[in-house]
């Protein structure tokens, strides 16, 4: 490259920007010799050690001011996680009784001896049992678990008359169509089954 001001002129040499003392492989290594490199940072959890580390839920630290609310066989938080836990238990529950069911129903009721008759009497049997009693147990613990804890806020307490009075609204809404005596009949029930699971509970635990 010429000098841009000087034109035909041979006496000027082209310009060289680069030192002829420069070695472009030193310089990346004296970068890299005096920059803190430490391959260890890039992990994902790099630094958990040295500081705060990981957080895990604390069930004490996150309990309600509510006197009881964690009286629950299993870790609980409060009434949410009630909800969650006792819907899903109580219906896989009640599917799988009603699956054990409707194969003994398949199996007794069968028309023919054949396997394959059998057989799809048994899953016939199964798919209309399982589904039904699953559906209807996970029905009811929704309910027993909500008015459960609407109870427990409106009284400041979590105690077993929680669980009774909600077993007996759950039971006599859940057959509330049917009239008032089957209503009625159904509210016993349930009240006296809640009755039952609370103060074994409390006297276990």
């Amino acid at each position: 490259m010429l000098h841009p001001n000087i034109e035909d002129d041979d006496t000027f040499e082209p310009i060289n920007s680069t030192p002829e003392d420069f070695n472009p492989s030193d310089t990346v290594s004296s970068f890299l010799s005096n920059t803190a490199y430490d391959p260890a940072r890039l992990h994902p959890l790099a630094g958990l050690s040295s500081g705060g580390g990981l957080d895990y839920i604390s069930l004490e630290d996150d309990a309600g001011p509510i006197p009881g609310a964690q009286g629950g066989i299993l870790p609980s938080r409060g009434w949410s996680d009630d909800l969650t836990y006792g819907t899903g238990l109580t219906y896989i529950t009640g599917l799988s009784m009603g699956g054990a069911f409707g194969f003994y129903e398949g199996l007794r009721s069968s028309p023919s001896p054949a396997i394959k008759i059998r057989l799809n009497t048994v899953l016939n049997s199964m798919t209309r049992r399982g589904p039904f009693i699953g559906n209807s147990a996970g029905v009811l613990a929704l309910m027993y678990n909500g008015v459960n804890g609407a109870i427990g806020r409106a009284r400041g307490t979590y105690d077993p008359l929680n669980s009774v009075a909600a077993g007996a609204l759950t039971g006599a809404l859940f057959k509330s169509t049917a009239g008032l005596r089957a209503a009625g009949s159904a509210g016993g029930v349930c009240a006296a089954l809640a009755g039952i699971w609370a103060f074994g509970k409390e006297a276990v635990l």
